[in-house]
C-alpha cells in the first residue's frame, strides 16, 4: 500500500476507471506546471445520488443521478484560478487548465491581497468508508417496500397520513496536487425519514411528527436496523397527543434540550458563525456573514465553562468523516477545539485563508460537493463534548422547577449574523418540580448566541451523547450542498425565552 494509505472495508465499491483518473490528473498537473502555475490541484470523480418518496400507500418519486467530471485549481502570482466541467477526457482537462490560468490572470489586477498557502505534505493514499451493504446495490423494490411499510405502520397506529423517503449519496474522488499528493477516496451516506400527520376534524387542527433517526455515513444496513418502523408507530401516537396537548406559554423558563434538537442549534449558532470565509465576508450571499470577528480569537467568552465544541473527521458514522479533505489535508488536521471551556479557540479554515488572520496553517475544512465545484470552507463534524462526570437526563431535569424539555428539530430561523435565533422542535414537555410532565404544543425557544451558550449550566455524560446531522447544508453562490454531523449530549440552559407559536391561531 502506498505511503499514507488508509483503506476500509468496501474498497471494492470504487466504480470509476482508476487509471483514467490518474492519467488525467498527471496530464493536468504537468500542463499547469509548464504554463507557470505556482501550485495546482485537481479533483476528478463522480457524485451519485438516489431518492425515493412514498406517500401513504403510493410510491410517488424514484430518482437517481450520477454527476462526473473534474475541477482544476491553479495558484498563479497570488491569485486563484479555477475551471470545472462535467467531462473526463484529455482535451477537456487540457482546456480546463488553460481556462483556469486565464481566470487567475484576470483576477490578478483586482487581487487586493495575494493568496498564500502553506506547504502541505504529500500523501499517496486510498480510503473507502467501511460499508456493510451498498445502498445502490439494493433493489428499488426493496427500498420502496420498506418505505411503504413505514407508512403502513404509522397509519395502523392512528396517523391520518404518512410521508416517508430515502436519500442516498456516494462520492468517489481522486485528489491530486502539484506537490505530489494522489488520494483516492469513496464514501457513502444514507438518510431514511418520515413525517406523520394526525388530524382533529372536529376543530380543524392537525399535528405532525417527523422522524428522529439521523442521517449517517453508512450503508443500507443502517436503514434496515435504525428502527424506523417502530418509530413511525410511536410517532403516530405522539402526533395524536399533540392535538390535545396544552399550549406552551410565552415566558422565560429553563430548558433541557435533547441531542436530537441541540445538534441543529450547534450547527447554526457555532458551526456557521466560526467559518472564516463567512467572518471575512467571502460568504454573504447565502445565509449571511457572522458576528464573530478575527480579533475575538482566543478572547471571546462564547459560552459557559461546560461548553467545549470540537471538530473531527473520525467519528464513526459521521457525515463529514473522511480520511482527507478536498485540499488534501489529512483528517488529523481537522482535530481541534473551536470552543474550549467556553473560550473561542479556532476558526474553521480552508487552504489559503489562514494567513489572512496571521496564522500559519489551515485546518482541514475544505469540501466541494461535485467533482467540478470549487472547494470552499465547509464544516467537518462539529460536536459538543459530553460531561466527564456522571450526569443523566434525569439528573438535569431534577434541578428544574419550571421548564421545558425539547426533542427533535422543527422550524428554525437565524439572522444574517448567526446571532438572533428561534428554533422549534418535534416534541415539547413541561418540566415541573424536577419531573417531566404534560406534552406541550406550539412551542419554540428564542435567544441570542452568546447569551444562550453562557446560560448552559448542565451537561449530560457520554451515555446521553448522540450523533445527529444534516444531509444537505447549503452554502455559497452558486449553492453547494454539504453533509455534516454534530454530536451532543443532553444539555440544560437557564432562563431561556419560550414562545407559544400557536398564540392567535384559530
Amino acid at each position: 500500500m502506498p505511503r499514507g494509505a488508509a483503506i476500509g472495508r468496501g474498497a471494492e465499491s470504487f466504480a470509476l476507471d482508476r487509471q483514467l483518473l490518474f492519467d488525467l490528473a498527471d496530464i493536468a498537473l504537468d500542463a499547469a506546471r509548464r504554463a507557470g502555475a505556482d501550485y495546482a490541484d485537481i479533483r476528478l470523480g463522480e457524485t451519485r445520488r438516489e431518492r425515493l418518496l412514498a406517500r401513504d400507500g403510493r410510491l410517488e418519486e424514484v430518482g437517481e443521478s450520477a454527476q462526473s467530471g473534474f475541477g482544476v485549481r491553479v495558484l498563479r502570482a497570488g491569485s486563484w484560478g479555477f475551471f470545472g466541467a462535467a467531462a473526463l477526457s484529455r482535451q477537456a482537462v487540457l482546456d480546463g487548465v488553460e481556462t483556469a490560468l486565464d481566470n487567475a490572470r484576470a483576477v490578478e489586477p483586482i487581487q487586493s491581497r495575494p493568496i498564500m498557502i502553506e506547504v502541505l505534505p504529500a500523501f499517496e493514499a486510498e480510503w473507502a468508508m467501511p460499508l456493510g451493504l451498498d445502498p445502490f446495490g439494493v433493489e428499488t423494490g426493496v427500498k420502496a417496500d420498506f418505505l411503504l411499510s413505514v407508512n403502513a405502520a404509522a397509519r395502523d397506529a392512528g396517523a391520518d397520513f404518512c410521508l416517508s423517503s430515502f436519500a442516498g449519496a456516494r462520492e468517489e474522488r481522486l485528489f491530486a496536487s502539484s506537490i505530489g499528493s494522489r488520494i483516492l477516496q469513496s464514501r457513502t451516506r444514507v438518510h431514511p425519514q418520515f413525517q406523520v400527520t394526525a388530524i382533529d376534524k372536529d376543530v380543524g387542527r392537525f399535528a405532525t411528527r417527523d422522524s428522529l433517526a439521523p442521517a449517517k455515513g453508512a450503508g443500507w444496513e443502517y436503514v434496515a436496523a435504525c428502527g424506523l418502523l417502530e418509530e413511525a408507530s410511536e410517532a403516530a401516537s405522539e402526533a395524536r397527543r399533540k392535538l390535545r396537548a396544552k399550549a406552551a406559554e410565552s415566558r422565560i423558563r429553563d430548558i433541557v434540550i435533547d441531542p436530537s434538537n441541540l445538534f441543529l442549534t450547534i450547527h447554526e449558532t457555532v458551526g456557521h458563525s466560526t467559518e472564516l470565509d463567512r467572518v471575512l465576508g467571502w460568504e454573504a450571499n447565502f445565509a449571511g456573514t457572522s458576528f464573530v470577528k478575527p480579533d475575538m480569537l482566543g478572547g471571546l467568552r462564547f459560552g459557559s465553562e461546560l461548553m467545549t465544541i470540537v471538530a473531527d473527521r473520525t467519528q464513526e458514522g459521521g457525515l463529514a468523516t473522511i480520511a482527507f479533505d478536498d485540499d488534501g489535508a489529512p483528517a488529523a488536521a481537522a482535530d481541534f477545539a473551536i470552543v474550549e471551556k467556553g473560550l473561542f479557540k479556532n476558526f474553521q479554515m480552508a487552504l489559503g485563508q489562514a494567513h489572512l488572520i496571521g496564522l500559519d496553517r489551515s485546518n482541514g475544512c475544505a469540501y466541494a460537493d461535485l467533482p467540478y465545484s470549487f472547494p470552499i470552507q465547509r464544516m467537518p463534524n462539529i460536536s459538543l463534548a459530553p460531561n466527564s462526570n456522571r450526569c443523566s437526563r434525569e439528573d438535569l431535569v431534577a434541578d428544574v422547577e419550571d421548564g421545558v424539555l425539547v426533542v427533535g428539530t422543527g422550524s428554525w430561523s437565524i439572522d444574517q449574523q448567526r446571532d438572533n435565533f428561534q428554533f422549534g422542535g418535534q416534541l415539547f414537555y413541561e418540566i415541573k418540580n424536577g419531573a417531566v410532565g404534560d406534552m406541550l404544543r406550539g412551542a419554540a425557544y428564542q435567544g441570542r448566541t452568546l447569551e444562550f451558550w453562557n446560560a448552559l449550566d448542565g451537561l449530560g455524560d457520554a451515555s446521553t451523547y448522540r450523533l445527529n446531522g444534516t444531509f444537505t447544508c447549503g452554502k455559497a453562490e452558486p449553492m453547494q450542498l454539504a453533509p455534516v454531523s454534530h454530536g451532543a449530549p443532553v444539555a440544560r440552559f437557564r432562563r431561556v425565552q419560550i414562545l407559544d407559536t400557536d398564540a392567535g391561531a384559530a
